[in-house]
């Protein structure tokens, strides 16, 4: 941390605790793939006792967000900022926001642990890890029914939507890194005429559902455990999509598998269906939410590939490829559920050997 940047958060921690309050040391926090980065500050003088700065960079917005970044006129504030408002009234437990110094590159935030969820979840009885992310699922149900019924256009969250366009812009990001540029020997022409016609179809059949808020990166490790409640990070992507697009997220990002079974994963999305309703969501028949969560998770597990390719390959970003194995699992496993894509799963077999 450069010596101007420090002076800047000092003085920030000062004019928001007092004069007394001073930073005792700084540590810094393991990132993410965006262009952010974070450090806990631990105070002297009172309390809190600990704070979180978001230390930002360029505009603030997250490298998933690249595809997203297309605004009617350009944006007036940072995006985590103007989300957080929308969400913060609607009880979603997303961190204080103590101090705005983006004008300086910063923001102080409420420090909320170090307990990720799937690390929360890992090696305890299955009841536990069921009780957590059903937890996660009543925060999740009450962003996207609770946000869509209290829709706010001043909100960027409603400016954009996942629909036919960015659907399709992911699934060529799939073909793009996860096929021909990670492969020595190409995909014939008669195979990439195959998997895009069968990606067209299930970008229009995701186009064609009802839409939500959705967090969009509704996964294990941007959800947090602190005194037995779940808080929500990293929204600035928020945005409106399928229902089912954050549920899956959450029960099939990266290497979550290892804690949610097949029979878990079936229970967690029965309990995800009836506080839908017991909210107030709109009426959503189950075999109709079935389906939907399957290609939604077809989906993103496609782009999850392609994405871990290129922040390997071409971004340099070292550590993704080992939640590539699992993320195809995934897909192997979901293709068996739509019987329908019997070719695309051929497909991607001779491609990707179990």
């Amino acid at each position: 941390m450069d010596t101007k940047l420090r002076q800047a958060i000092e003085a920030a921690v000062a004019e928001t605790w007092g004069q007394e309050t001073r930073v005792s040391h700084i540590v810094p926090l393991a990132g993410d793939a965006s262009s952010r980065s974070y450090a806990r500050l631990h105070l002297n003088g009172g309390e809190p006792a600990t704070v979180v700065v978001m230390i930002l960079a360029g505009s603030g917005l997250s490298l998933s967000s690249d595809e997203l970044a297309i605004f009617a006129e350009p944006l007036k504030e940072l995006p985590y900022l103007n989300v957080y408002r929308f969400l913060q009234p609607l009880g979603v437990r997303v961190p204080a926001v103590y101090y705005d110094g983006q004008k300086n590159g910063f923001l102080l935030l409420e420090d909320i642990g170090e307990v990720p969820l799937r690390e929360a979840a890992q090696e305890l009885p299955a009841i536990e890890v069921q009780r957590l992310y059903q937890l996660a699922i009543d925060q999740l149900v009450l962003l996207q029914v609770e946000g869509t019924r209290q829709r706010n256009d001043s909100c960027i969250a409603f400016q954009q939507r996942f629909e036919h366009r960015l659907f399709l812009w992911e699934f060529e990001h799939f073909i793009e890194w996860g096929l021909e540029k990670r492969e020595q020997q190409p995909l014939s022409s008669t195979e990439g005429q195959e998997l895009r016609q069968m990606f067209e179809q299930i970008a229009r059949q995701l186009d064609q559902a009802p839409c939500f808020l959705n967090h969009r990166d509704y996964h294990s490790w941007n959800l947090f455990v602190q005194n037995n409640e779940i808080r929500v990070i990293d929204f600035q992507d928020a945005l409106l999509a399928p229902a089912t697009y954050d549920l899956e997220t959450l029960l099939n990002d990266r290497d979550t598998p290892t804690v949610i079974t097949p029979e878990l994963e079936q229970s967690l999305v029965n309990y995800y269906h009836t506080v839908w309703h017991r909210r107030g969501g709109t009426a959503f028949p189950f075999d109709r939410l079935w389906e939907e969560y399957n290609l939604c998770l077809l989906q993103k597990a496609c782009k999850v590939v392609g994405r871990f390719y290129y922040l390997e390959l071409e971004k340099g970003k070292k550590g993704y490829s080992r939640y590539i194995p699992p993320t195809l699992a995934t897909i192997r496993r979901v293709l068996a559920r739509l019987p329908q894509y019997g070719r695309l799963q051929d497909i991607l077999a001779s491609h990707f050997p179990a």
